[in-house]
């Protein structure tokens, strides 16, 4: 969760990944995601959208999308919206429970106090980078059927 600074020019997707993080994968350029609103992303190509990104002004905030009440509950109830209606916080289209965008604390629902799982981001000549360790999301029921 690091609010990143940039260039007024956007850079391309590929290149340089930003100072301390070489090695780290590019996830759109940050005029992709529209302030005020969230993406979903699917970094390891699993088939789904493991991790989503809000975006508030210069700031962009990175959770998996995974409620802490339930493992297995996707927070969007479609795709890219993470959102509330009025855009203040992050909602789980299963339980309707609440979370700051900065913090990703629950404020309302039934995981009060518990945490969605943060996602190392910068924001480095204008595109949104993915830093940090990145371990594959959830296992969907019928895979866990196959092992």
């Amino acid at each position: 969760m690091v609010a990143g600074r940039w260039s007024a020019a956007p850079g391309p997707l590929s290149g340089h990944a930003p100072a301390g993080h070489p090695g780290k994968r590019p996830l759109c350029r940050l005029d992709d995601i529209a302030d005020g609103a969230s993406r979903g992303f699917d970094p390891l190509r699993e088939g789904r959208d493991t991790m989503f990104v809000v975006r508030r002004g210069d700031a962009v905030f990175g959770w998996r999308n995974a409620c802490p009440h339930y493992d297995f509950a996707r927070m969007a109830w479609k795709k890219d919206a993470f959102l509330n209606a009025d855009g203040t916080r992050i909602r789980c289209s299963a339980h309707g429970a609440l979370f700051g965008i900065e913090d990703g604390v629950c404020e309302v629902g039934p995981c009060i106090g518990e945490a969605l799982t943060p996602v190392l981001l910068a924001v480095h000549d204008g595109v949104v980078w993915l830093c940090g360790d990145y371990q594959p999301g959830l296992r969907t029921t019928r895979e866990l059927r196959e092992v």
